[in-house]
């Protein structure tokens, strides 16, 4: 792992980064872990980095992933890792690890670094995840990247959003459409892809949210 370059010396860079946040529970064997895999591999094959939590599971996958992919040293897999009472390791394919005390410290390092984000399946950590993210962008704290969805356990909660906070009006139909479903790793990846050619073009909805949202 190269862990003398940082977090800094990173965002100098201005590349295009996608985070994907997932479980940490799932196993290799499992389709998620295979779906995630499939993704950043591809990923990695564009020359496009990745940001996970840095730990087992999904976001395992997403960096052994990105690594058998990318076809040079300019594409890094960065893992944001935290420190738990039961410690988990970071995994062996990361490029650069940074370590967080706090999760609020850590989210705002994700949002800091995306240009993209892929909400894989997952628990507690990543429906936070999703909904930091989305209120972020929601709020114009950070720009408007993609919050893509990838596997089936998310149609059910954009229907659950739909027929109550949005029916409700608590939400608009703006907010909602900040908001993809890909119905597998294909469909994400092209989803990304796009982002990435009008990244590439300038495209001020794709701006950089590290001169945008300011850390205290």
């Amino acid at each position: 792992m190269k862990r003398k370059k940082t977090i800094k010396r990173e965002l100098k860079r201005k590349d295009f980064r996608v985070s994907i946040f997932g479980s940490a529970r799932l196993k290799r064997n499992s389709s998620e872990y295979k779906q995630v895999y499939t993704l950043a591999k591809a990923l990695g094959k564009e020359g496009i980095d990745i940001v996970t939590g840095g730990g087992p599971g999904l976001m395992e996958a997403a960096n052994r992933g990105h690594k058998a992919g990318r076809k040079n040293g300019d594409t890094h897999s960065i893992g944001l890792a935290i420190k738990l009472e039961k410690e988990q390791k970071a995994n062996k394919s990361l490029d650069i690890v940074k370590t967080f005390e706090t999760f609020s410290k850590r989210l705002d390092n994700f949002m800091l670094l995306s240009n993209a984000v892929v909400i894989s399946p997952g628990g507690v950590g990543t429906l936070l995840e999703f909904f930091y993210t989305w209120q972020l962008v929601q709020t114009k704290k950070i720009c408007d990247i993609p919050i893509i969805f990838l596997g089936d356990q998310w149609p059910g909660l954009v229907k659950w959003l739909e027929k109550g906070p949005l029916k409700r009006k608590y939400i608009d139909g703006h907010d909602m459409k900040l908001l993809f479903l890909a119905k597998d790793c294909k469909e994400a990846e092209r989803m990304i892809k796009k982002a990435y050619e009008g990244y590439k073009r300038g495209d001020k909805k794709l701006c950089l949210n590290y001169s945008k949202y300011k850390l205290k």
